[in-house]
């Protein structure tokens, strides 16, 4: 979904370059930028229209659904547990996606979760009923999390029609990384940032199984070898411009800081939504798991 001046089109154009010296030309690569619906994405792949995707969490989870857990609100706040965790549940991930018939090159994120509000300041979960809170229509986490605060009325959308709805005023909440606000220029649309991290987004880049092995065993290893070094050199650009686009943001907009009593409201409303989402959208264990890795 990223636009090809972003950080992501960045680094991608490097990937370009380097399969193309590396293979003398025998292997090529082409990104097509500003994708609006991932999961039309991955049916895309499946079909055999796209070799590969770079996606979200979102798209991860239209191949396996568990991937989306690792989003859920509350539970990784630093990148240092989120690396510890998906690196505990990588030879799980890496089987599940190859018995989908895919391969994960790399994992690459995508920010730090922070809520954003235009016209009022949101210090607890009380402070969300009434309002208008943006979800994306492939989420499973944003929707769970409304119903347990109760009073919520979610707009769900899909990323194009975002930004229209931010300018007649249909939206008025959004839980996004720094950066990804600043890139789809949403952030300027906003005036109150939280100032914790609620959630940590991340994405993967994804090739068809089938469309790798077809390759001849030196252009596969070109490949899958600079796919791992473009996402871990795309992991690290992400999380520093992420932190410099929060800080541009929160310079122009009013920083909320929670108080250890507003901290506690959202700790037991995080609680509940994990609770809810081990009940009809994730396994149990699977969110038992995952809350022991974040500890």
């Amino acid at each position: 979904m990223a636009p090809k001046s972003s950080p992501w089109g960045q680094v991608f154009s490097v990937w370009e370059k380097a399969v193309r010296e590396k293979s003398g030309g025998n292997l090529e690569l082409q990104f097509f930028y500003n994708g609006g619906d991932e999961g039309a994405m991955v049916d895309k792949m499946k079909a055999g229209q796209l070799d590969g995707v770079v996606v979200t969490a979102a798209g991860l989870s239209k191949i396996h659904p568990p991937v989306l857990a690792l989003q859920m609100p509350g539970l990784f706040t630093t990148w240092e547990k989120l690396d510890k965790a998906r690196d505990a549940m990588a030879a799980d991930f890496d089987k599940a996606f190859a018995d989908a018939g895919f391969r994960v090159l790399g994992w690459c994120d995508v920010g730090s979760v922070h809520l954003m509000s235009k016209g009022f300041a949101v210090r607890s979960p009380d402070n969300i009923k009434g309002k208008k809170p943006y979800t994306r229509r492939d989420d499973a986490i944003q929707p769970a999390l409304f119903k347990v605060i109760g009073g919520v009325s979610p707009v769900a959308l899909n990323v194009p029609e975002v930004s229209p709805n931010l300018d007649k005023g249909a939206i008025n909440i959004m839980n996004v990384p720094a950066l990804e606000a600043e890139q789809r220029q949403w952030a300027s649309k906003f005036d109150h940032i939280v100032d914790d991290t609620s959630a940590l987004a991340i994405g993967a880049i994804v090739v068809s199984s089938k469309r790798l092995d077809a390759l001849p065993a030196d252009l596969r290893s070109i490949l899958t070898d600079t796919g791992k070094i473009s996402a871990a050199a795309l992991t690290k650009r992400v999380r520093s411009e992420d932190d410099a686009s929060y800080g541009r943001i929160k310079s122009r907009m009013t920083v909320i800081t929670l108080t250890a009593a507003e901290k506690a409201k959202w700790d037991k409303v995080f609680k509940q939504t994990r609770q809810r989402l081990a009940q009809d959208t994730f396994s149990p264990s699977l969110v038992t798991k995952l809350e022991g890795l974040a500890k």
